[in-house]
């Protein structure tokens, strides 16, 4: 409480210095307004230390300690305990391993992401080359030298990939089976002697019996003490002639040659073929030794105890310093790493320190200039016995000759030539050493200069080309190398060119695109058929394929077609290849793009090249590709004409060679029937004939496809053509008693098909005989064997000579048993096929009969169970209204579509169209119903679901009818108000159904009777005409013109001219539904209050740029006149024609042109006055188009003597 006399105040002030007094006396508790506190002691030099209790240093070489007491005190005080979110929180956030793209769902789906495995496959077929035309010059014969694949070749081809497949097969069923076994070559290899080689031969295996022959020293096993019985005779691997064994040290055993195995404790140096061995002996090799012989190849090459340097010369690899020491080594005790002559320099170095010449085999200067390879000096000896060695080794391991290649070798094996310019490298330290060195002085080391400049590859084209995306990179590759083009050739200009324009096609602008795609069609002979289908139809393969892309390179092709004509024989494959699987695709858009280009192919490449090409893929063993040839012929006999392909078809039809090529033309003849409807009729009994035979084939698959063609053919012959049948019907009806499964399946779809077909008296014994299997195959659970049962079921009942008694007793019990159960709800084909067959049942036996079994359903758990039973009802009452519907199933009716209707947990169209349906088949027996039902719908419009909110709207326009004939017009008041106050309805989806309501209710209960009044209703529509959502504009300006047409008068004219300029804005909208609604409501707005001010809102529109607005106001221009006569227009209209302005003369025109079209024959009275603007327009350049359609518009209603010509003065 504030003071308000002197005594307080002085008191107040005396308290509070008394405050201040106390805060300096207790300097710990508070820090006085005047003291300098511990906050900045630096700067106001206090006495407090700002850091006091923190320690001032670090000891650099001190250990941390280790802070595991969690209930030390911090410096900055206590420590807040942390908090951390919850575990089933952080549980419920979804952990992807993948980065999240948000922008995924907005971005153009590829064709690739969405093919299933089977039509994957496309990818994987190969556009195979160019074929030979038979056709072309005349039909010459064709130069054997081109080397172009024929039909001969491709079909060897295809017989020899047929066998390797089926012996693939049959190997892999042997296997299965365990018939297949593994066989090793023993026998063969006892049969044939073959050569034995030394490592081949064990010590035992020492021939005794067999009669002794010239043996190399790879086949002779040397053993100690033994001596040869031939004479022994110098081999190719013997010593060096001239250094017979033994003689390296006289008297001594004789040393190792360079094949044995490599010493273990031998000096260095020992081992040297042709030099004395250091201490004339060679320890470790005694010739009394008792052991076999060791082998080279038995021994691991790495010996652990030699000291690197001294190891024995032939253990291992040659190199240029054997038989001396290397110089400055220490010798090492112990195992080490051998060396190598690779781990030491090719070369001697010289011995000065400072050389004066290169350091190494190749010098400079004046020696360089005689030698190849020229040396500083004369070679050493050790140097020329280095060189001996190397010579030696060289010979030895020289390559082998033809000859000895082709006895090492069995027949079969074929010489291939080497790539032009190779040279193997023999020796590669020669080939080192012998690279001669640039003349010019001492050279020596030096650092190369890095290039600093930028190495990165330009991945965008230049020029006025579009982006190139990086998937497109492997085929627009050359258009990223900056080249001359004057400079290529012909073949290599044109490539270019075509790549330019392809890439504008694909990823240009709509204006780039239009000219790049009449460029190629208008060049498309200069190009040529190879160098264009080479580069489109690598592009259509591509599995980065848009369909966007795939739409415009398809057209393409479709253009380039009329242009090529008959030069697209070669490339009639290469096109099916690509274009074929466009037939099986999932988008109709390109199946019929694919049908149209495979028809404008075969009127192109005409009938034979068409059957040649194709013939092969007949009989392929791919099933999909037999799939898509049966659909491609299937277009071909659509563009050419069933009669030209009949032959063929008879013969493929009638194939003893291969089954699957009865297949294939037995699946072309149910293409064509599905594809050509009922232009087979002309052909049935011819196709019927082709195709009997397969009904009784051997093979299962033949008489499948054969019983699912007849089908086909008796759907498209649909209601005629059961006289071309009789051949079929005896192997069917036996057919349908012998198969199981799938052939039963196609086999009762055939019957199903040829019933309706019958007269009434056969379609009745045919259903009765039939209705036994189907009865019997009701209980099974093949789902394809159900949707067939259900299909023939529901043709079968629905033919003349079916009787309703006979439908009751025998089909309904095992029906409504086996059929209406929970899991058919699930399958959307299921669940389809189980209503139509419903339908049509209740079309026989009539609407309570069928309702009277599933109205109890409606109150089932499940709720997709509940909405199959809603639409079956729905469309049964539909058809057959509620005339046999008594009053207790009427009651279990309402209460049960009560139930669903407020049960529902997500809101679509089926039970919103069921509860309408049956309100309105009803009619007046409803009313007792109607409180309640209103009562839902008021309860559930105050939801706060949108969707719920929206569903009880959309119901009240949907029963309003049903209100009126019930005279509940109170009822109707009461629900106007209510739904006027949720005008306001924040979602555009639930305002528009708001409008709808209002505007049922305002058409049935009229505008006088109408609550709230219109004047309070029609400005509280004003504003939400500018609402942007079609379904709000299109409900709200239907309101408003149903008010302006029927209820003008509440509403000042004022607020209609309001109205008419929120409406222009509607001209804009993008729904053609909204626009015509908009130019309708300016008739009746005119007609209400009058053209004038009508007209001249619309005739100042007229100047807008944006022509769609433009069009839209000249039809409201003509309404307006047609509603208000035209000379209430005709006037201001030809005035407005003197405004200098293009765009509103344009429309002007425009507008006499729809006016005259609207008045009819009321035109002839306005004739002379338009006629001399028609003669002004006609005089200008611009207006030609407007004025010839203004002329075609007035003249057709106007007769000749209508006219009268006035003579010439």
């Amino acid at each position: 409480m504030f003071p308000c006399v002197p005594t307080d105040i002085e008191a107040q002030i005396l308290e509070i210095q008394g405050m201040k007094a106390s805060l300096l006396e207790d300097g710990e508790q508070g820090v006085g307004l005047i003291s300098t506190g511990v906050f900045d002691p630096e700067i106001y030099e206090g006495s407090d230390s700002r850091f006091a209790g923190y320690v001032t240093s670090i000891a650099a070489n001190e250990q941390e300690e280790d802070d595991e007491d969690d209930t030390s005190t911090s410096l900055l005080g206590q420590k807040k305990p942390g908090y951390h979110a919850p575990v089933a929180i952080l549980n419920a956030i979804p952990q992807s391993d993948e980065q999240y793209d948000p922008f995924a769902e907005h971005r153009p789906q590829k064709i690739a992401e969405r093919e299933d495995e089977y039509k994957a496959r496309r990818r994987q077929m190969i556009i195979s080359p160019e074929r030979l035309d038979p056709f072309a010059d005349g039909g010459k014969t064709p130069d054997p030298k081109l080397q172009v694949r024929s039909y001969v070749d491709v079909m060897l081809e295809q017989n020899l990939s047929k066998e390797e497949r089926e012996i693939r097969q049959q190997l892999a069923e042997k296997a299965k089976s365990g018939d297949l076994k593994a066989v090793n070559g023993s026998a063969a290899a006892q049969a044939v002697p073959k050569r034995k080689r030394r490592w081949d031969q064990t010590a035992d295996q020492t021939p005794s019996n067999a009669t002794p022959k010239k043996m190399s020293s790879w086949d002779q096993a040397d053993t100690p003490g033994h001596t040869p019985a031939h004479t022994p005779s110098n081999s190719r691997w013997d010593e060096t002639p001239g250094r017979p064994k033994g003689s390296e040290t006289p008297g001594a055993t004789p040393s190792s040659r360079m094949w044995d195995p490599t010493p273990s404790h031998t000096p260095a140096g020992a081992a040297t073929p042709g030099r004395d061995t250091p201490g004339h002996a060679t320890p470790g090799h005694g010739g009394a030794t008792g052991s076999v012989r060791k082998n080279r190849w038995d021994e691991t090459p790495k010996t652990e105890r030699e000291t690197p340097g001294h190891g024995s010369g032939w253990a291992e690899t040659p190199r240029t310093d054997r038989g001396e020491e290397s110089v400055g080594e220490t010798p090492t005790p112990g195992a080490s790493k051998r060396k190598s002559r690779w781990d030491e320099t090719p070369a001697s170095q010289m011995g000065s320190s400072t050389p004066l010449f290169t350091p190494g085999k190749t010098p400079i200067g004046t020696p360089a200039m005689e030698l190849q390879t020229p040396t500083t000096a004369h070679m050493t000896p050790e140097q020329l016995q280095a060189w001996r060695w190397e010579r030696e080794i060289d010979e030895r391991n020289r390559p082998l000759t033809d000859e000895e290649l082709d006895a090492m070798f069995p027949e079969g094996y074929k010489v291939l030539p080497p790539p032009a310019g190779y040279v193997p490298i023999r020796t590669p330290a020669r080939k080192l050493a012998a690279t001669p060195t640039p003349i010019g002085g001492m050279t020596g080391f030096h650092m190369q200069a890095e290039d600093r400049t930028t190495k990165q590859m330009n991945d965008q084209p230049s020029g006025n080309l579009p982006f190139l995306k990086p998937d497109d990179i492997q085929y627009f590759d050359k258009l990223l190398v900056e080249v001359d083009e004057s400079t290529l050739s012909p073949e290599e200009q044109k490539e270019r060119k075509i790549m330019k324009l392809l890439l504008k096609i694909k990823n240009g602008t709509p204006p780039m695109r239009k000219a790049a795609l009449r460029q190629i069609t208008d060049k498309a002979r200069e190009f040529g058929a190879g160098p264009l289908f080479n580069q489109i139809l690598p592009l259509l393969m591509s599995p980065t394929l848009e369909d966007q892309e795939r739409h415009l390179l398809v057209k393409v092709i479709d253009r380039i077609l009329y242009k090529l004509d008959d030069l697209v024989r070669p490339y009639v494959h290469k096109i099916l290849v690509v274009i074929e699987p466009l037939l099986i695709d999932e988008d109709y858009y390109a199946r019929v793009e694919g049908r149209e280009i495979i028809s404008n192919l075969a009127k192109a490449a005409g009938l034979a090249t068409m059957i040649s090409t194709m013939r092969p893929d007949i009989d392929n063993m791919d099933e999909y590709v037999r799939n898509t040839t049966a659909r491609a012929f299937a277009v071909v006999a659509s563009a050419l004409g069933i009669p030209s392909l009949l032959p063929f078809l008879k013969a493929v039809c009638k194939s003893k060679k291969s089954w699957q090529a009865r297949h294939t033309g037995i699946k072309i003849v149910q293409q064509i029937a599905i594809l050509m409807g009922c232009a087979i009729l002309p052909h049935l009994r011819s196709l019927v004939e082709i195709i009997e035979h397969g009904l009784v084939d051997e093979q299962q698959k033949v008489r499948t496809i054969s019983a699912l063609a007849i089908a086909a053919l008796a759907e498209a012959a649909t209601p005629y053509g059961i006289e071309s049948f009789d051949s079929v019907l005896k192997p069917l009806w036996k057919g349908i008693r012998q198969h199981r499964g799938k052939g039963l399946a196609a086999f009762l779809k055939a019957i199903g098909y040829l019933i309706p077909l019958m007269d009434a008296e056969y379609a009745n014994y045919y259903t009765r005989e039939v209705m036994l299997i189907l009865i019997r195959e009701f209980q099974s659970p093949d789902e394809e064997m159900k949707k067939i049962v259900l299909k023939v079921v529901k043709q079968c009942c629905g033919t003349d000579g079916v009787e309703a008694n006979y439908i009751k007793t025998e089909i309904l019990p095992p029906f409504f048993k086996h059929f209406w159960q929970h899991r058919m709800a699930l399958d959307r084909r299921n669940y389809r096929q189980l209503v139509d067959t419903t339908v049509e049942l209740a079309n026989k036996v009539g609407a309570a009969e069928i309702i009277s079994r599933i109205v109890d359903d409606l109150k089932d758990e499940a709720e997709q169970y509940r909405k199959m039973v809603m639409e079956t009802i729905e469309k049964i009452m539909g058809n057959l209204g509620a005339a046999d519907i008594d009053h207790k199933l009427e009651e279990q009716l309402i209460d049960g579509i009560l139930y669903a209707f407020q049960e529902q947990t997500t809101e679509d169209s089926v039970m919103l169209n069921g509860f309408g349906t049956v309100v309105n088949a009803l009619g007046k027996r409803v009313k007792p119903y109607l409180p309640q039902i209103c009562g839902t719908v008021l309860w559930r419009l105050n939801n706060k679901s949108a969707k719920v909110r929206q569903q009880a709207a959309d119901l009240i326009s949907r029963t309003a009818v049903v209100m009126k004939t019930c005279q509940e017009e109170k009822l109707m008041g009461h629900l106007g108000v209510v739904l006027y106050e949720y005008l306001g309805e924040e979602y555009p989806e639930v305002l528009g159904s708001i409008l709808g309501a209002l505007k049922a209710i305002v058409n049935v209960i009229g505008m006088h009777k109408m609550t709230p009044p219109i004047k309070d209703l029609l400005p509280r529509l004003t504003p939400i005409l500018k609402n942007r959502h079609e379904k709000v504009q299109e409900n709200c300006i239907d309101l408003v013109g149903r008010i302006a047409d029927r209820g003008a008068e509440y509403v000042s004219a004022r607020e209609w001219m309001r109205i008419c300029f929120e409406l222009l804005e509607l001209l804009k909208a993008h729904k053609k539904a909204i626009r015509r609604a908009t130019v309708n409501t300016f008739g009746y707005i005119a007609k209400a209050i009058g053209p004038h001010d009508v007209l001249a809102t619309l005739l100042n529109n007229l100047k807008v740029q944006e022509r769609q607005n433009r069009v839209c106001t000249t039809v409201a221009i003509a309404i307006v006149a047609e509603t208000c006569s035209p000379f209430t227009v005709l006037p201001a209209l030809m005035n407005e024609y003197r405004v200098p302005e293009l765009n509103v003369q344009n429309g002007v025109l425009k507008s006499l042109s729809f006016l005259f079209e609207y008045i009819g024959e009321m035109g002839k009275d306005y004739i002379y006055a338009v006629t001399p603007l028609l003669e002004d327009a006609l005089m200008d350049r611009y207006q030609h188009g407007e004025v010839f359609i203004s002329f075609q518009s007035l003249y057709p209603h106007v007769r000749v003597k209508d006219i009268r010509v006035n003579p010439a003065p």
